[in-house]
């Protein structure tokens, strides 16, 4: 079978979810991988055939999404270009993790369409949303990358097509264990911003992993990063607890190794809002945005002592049988029944 695998460049969680996947995938098929998007942090361990820009957004750093850079690199003809000239027809199966060119290219084509992604689960009314709602992310969820069989990934089993989340195996080798030091990714907002509200907690270290640092800085008890798959990982094995954005992939690797786990949403940015509000489901403490009160938002978070530890089942290879299956895929496997939590006290 020859497979086209296309990734989604902006953030990180997707690319990191695709380094599972792809060994398995090169292992059992002929494939090619797309990426589109150019915000992502985390390189792939195997070739990319295609580049594209895609259309994606940028992050700001008031804890919201750039819009005019965004609308900026919006190359809409480009796009329409990149749609038309992809080759899919050369493909048996196109995997997209929530990737556009090659989503439209197979719909206009007729090509298999797998939808591997965490935004498939949103196709499922049965996933948690935000209060509120949001009609343009909707339509989003469904238009941005069509696919014909969805396969989703969510903190639970919300639905029939719906996994829980993919932990690397990067992250299952790690020892966990708890240090001194809090681990930070907020991609949306500045190190500028967060410095002087960190460094009024001087028990703690803090690593602030940054998109808009280039070297290593230290302020005190805060040292500044810039985002590397393998700093990241370092300081996220040893550290007392991780305070992140509303992205998918951070939290569940955080709540695998049982750190403390505070998560603050991108404002403006409907997909976090609906990741946070599933979290609460676990009693994680959610903090809508970045304000006056935030000092407090961290003591609360500091002062209490519970902590959470999800063992979420390995269940890649599973996955990938089912996806090459194609028109007969079934998103629920035996490894995917109800996963309770385990909380401990320390």
């Amino acid at each position: 079978m020859k497979i086209l695998y296309a990734i989604q460049g902006t953030g990180n969680g997707h690319l990191s979810r695709a380094r599972e996947f792809i060994p398995a995938l090169a292992a059992r098929t002929s494939m090619d991988v797309l990426i589109s998007g150019t915000n992502a942090d985390v390189k792939l361990n195997h070739p990319v055939r295609y580049r594209f820009n895609g259309l994606s957004y940028s992050f700001g750093k008031n804890g919201g999404i750039d819009y005019l850079s965004s609308w900026k690199n919006l190359l809409f003809r480009q796009f329409a270009g990149d749609v038309t000239a992809l080759p899919v027809h050369n493909y048996d199966l196109v995997i997209s993790d929530y990737e556009p060119v090659s989503a439209w290219a197979s719909k206009r084509s007729g090509i298999p369409c797998v939808g591997l992604s965490h935004q498939s689960a949103f196709l499922s009314s049965k996933t948690p949303r935000a209060a509120g709602g949001s009609r343009f992310t909707e339509l989003l969820f469904k238009y941005y990358a069509p696919c014909s069989i969805p396969v989703g990934f969510h903190y639970k089993n919300y639905d029939s097509f719906i996994h829980t989340p993919v932990i690397r195996t990067e992250v299952r080798q790690l020892k966990p264990s708890i240090g001194k030091h809090i681990t930070v990714y907020l991609p949306a907002w500045s190190e500028e911003k967060l410095i002087p509200v960190f460094q009024r907690f001087p028990s703690f270290q803090w690593h602030i992993f940054s998109k808009h640092t280039k070297t290593n800085r230290a302020f005190q008890n805060v040292v500044v990063r810039p985002v590397s798959n393998e700093s990241y990982l370092s300081s996220l094995e040893t550290a007392w607890g991780v305070i992140t954005g509303g992205g998918f992939e951070a939290p569940a690797e955080a709540l695998y190794l049982g750190k403390k786990l505070m998560v603050v949403p991108m404002h403006d940015q409907y997909e976090q809002q609906c990741n946070a509000e599933a979290l609460k489901s676990f009693d994680i403490h959610v903090v809508p945005r970045i304000g006056n009160g935030f000092y407090h938002d961290i003591q609360h978070f500091l002062d209490t002592n519970n902590r959470l530890e999800i063992r979420f089942p390995h269940h890649t290879e599973s996955v990938i049988e089912q996806v090459l299956a194609s028109g007969d895929v079934k998103a629920t496997t035996p490894e995917n029944k109800h996963i309770e939590p385990i909380r401990l006290a320390i």
